[in-house]
């Protein structure tokens, strides 16, 4: 028994220190192996979305313009530039004359007109930034070139939101159509964009493939022309992610432990990455169940919750919340968090029909993140003291999606992280809003009156004299209302073999998204 422990303790020695063969090639190609848990539900632009889904999009896709660096920049995409009239209500781009679609076809005026249409006519995915201030029919093409957006009102963060907005080839969608269903079924699996990459193949829950287009509009920052393509494919535990890695059969992963992002960091052939993020990591509470919706269960729950818990399993690279709002966000004020207090837990639980306890709630988290179960652990032991049980039900994210669809289905607590889409206020306040509910950053299923009256000022207006003061009071009326426990915000890392060049991380992505335009390979 001994000498086997030897040998496994150099052979795991050996695995640290010794680099792996480099990258494998395809007729001639490097194509880079990201691993990953989360499955990719679809690749249509114009339908929900999450990381894994605004990766692909990303790089199948482009906008009119782009976030880069960090701190996060609006950068023209295939917008050259643009006007806006005085009065802030009309916007108008002219497009680089040069870009093209995948099969040829140009992008032009009327394809962004159809894009944004469609977008804002099938009132899903990104639709909820625009459609309270952008009416379909006021979305023109002055020519082939030149697209003019007329908006309702002046609203400040209208520019921010448009990196999310991805243009369509409306020859190809509509060639696609079934029963009026704008293409969406066609699009789930198959790409009409003018991207740096195209859908190679897409097989569901297992691995996607994207074949990079050597003759994109825009180039690539690199010289090299090499790489081939990216194959995403899905490795669900986060021990089998750093083996994948350390072997070479993974050049870049996401979802390792903190421990394992300083273990694979003792490696000579693999870097290690670490940057701030915008998203914020909670437990989404479902305040119209049949538990949670007593606010004073809820507190008593945030009170008992070890936040302390969060730097520890963390490594001490995350920080605590001090606002719904990360520190990021424009208008972000401290407020008073809850902390752990047990006396205070146990006198707002003594409010509750509950006085004793004796109930059990329940806790969804992501199947096979550690340190999602780790938290759990903790929330239920710290519950013990209130004589309250907590059943933790690991689930894969897309079974969490559909779970958090409805109030009646939604569970007590929800692991989630929440990335904002700008760093404008309203990019946060928004998922407090009833046009949130049944999407996953909305499955606390808030409603409140003055809450939502609030939130709907701060849109309408674009003076920031005026909004501030009313973001300040949204941040406060979130806390009291208690939808989540607020926990941190992390170090966004990643960990990719030293021939895997070019990565760059902003804040803005969404938690292990990445832009896959400017990497490539040099072994």
């Amino acid at each position: 028994m001994k000498l086997k422990l030897l040998t496994s303790a150099a052979a795991l020695f050996a695995m640290l220190v010794s680099p792996a063969s480099a990258a494998e090639k395809r007729d001639g190609k490097y194509w880079m192996v990201i691993g990953s848990r989360q499955a990719v539900s679809h690749i249509d632009p114009g339908q929900s979305y999450d990381y894994s889904i605004r990766m692909m999009t990303l790089a199948l896709y482009d906008g009119l313009v782009k976030y880069t660096g960090n701190p996060p920049e609006v950068e023209p995409w295939l917008a050259t530039d643009w006007t806006t009239s005085e009065d802030g209500l009309v916007w108008t781009f002219n497009l680089a004359p040069e870009a093209t679609f995948h099969n040829g076809d140009p992008v032009t005026a009327e394809a962004v007109v159809y894009s944004y249409k469609r977008v804002l006519e099938l009132n899903e995915g990104a639709s909820w930034m625009l459609s309270d201030i952008l009416q379909p029919e006021n979305i023109k093409a002055l020519d082939a070139h030149t697209v003019e957006f007329t908006l309702d009102r002046a609203y400040a963060p209208f520019l921010s939101f448009l990196p999310w907005w991805f243009i369509v080839n409306p020859a190809q969608v509509e060639a696609n159509v079934v029963d009026g269903d704008y293409g969406k079924a066609w699009l789930a699996e198959n790409d009409a964009g003018s991207g740096p990459y195209e859908m190679e193949r897409f097989d569901q829950g297992t691995a996607y493939w994207l074949a990079r287009d050597a003759d994109y509009w825009k180039g690539f920052p690199y010289e090299s022309d090499e790489m081939g393509g990216v194959i995403y494919r899905m490795i669900q535990e986060s021990s089998s992610q750093r083996a994948a890695l350390m072997s070479g059969e993974a050049d870049l992963v996401s979802d390792l432990t903190p421990e394992e992002f300083d273990v694979v960091a003792g490696r000579p052939d693999i870097e290690v990455t670490a940057s701030p993020m915008l998203a914020t990591f909670g437990l989404k509470i479902n305040t119209q169940g049949k538990l949670m919706s007593d606010i004073n269960l809820r507190k008593a729950v945030a009170y008992a919750f070890d936040y302390e818990t969060l730097l520890q399993i963390y490594n001490g690279k995350a920080t605590l919340q001090t606002s719904p709002f990360a520190d990021a966000i424009k208008g972000k004020v401290d407020i008073d968090m809850p902390r752990q207090d047990m006396a205070k837990a146990k006198d707002y639980l003594s409010k509750t029909p509950w006085p004793e306890g004796g109930i059990t709630l329940e806790y969804v988290y992501v199947q096979g993140l550690e340190e999602q179960r780790q938290m759990g652990l903790s929330l239920l032991n710290s519950l013990k003291e209130l004589n309250i049980e907590l059943e933790m039900v690991p689930l894969t994210w897309s079974n969490m999606v559909a779970r958090a669809s409805s109030a009646e289905t939604s569970p007590d607590l929800m692991a989630v992280f929440a990335t904002p889409v700008s760093t404008d206020p309203d990019a946060v306040a928004i998922q407090y809003h009833p046009i949130s509910n049944g999407k996953y950053y909305g499955s606390h299923f808030i409603q409140d009156d003055e809450l939502t009256a609030l939130i709907d000022q701060g849109r309408k207006l674009s003076d920031w004299e005026e909004r501030a003061p009313i973001y300040a009071e949204i941040q406060q009326k979130i806390v009291d209302i208690q939808p989540e426990i607020f926990g941190m915000l992390r170090m966004r890392q990643f960990a990719h073999r030293d021939y895997v060049k070019g990565f760059v991380d902003t804040p803005i992505r969404m938690s292990s998204e990445i832009d896959l335009y400017p990497i490539y390979i040099q072994p």
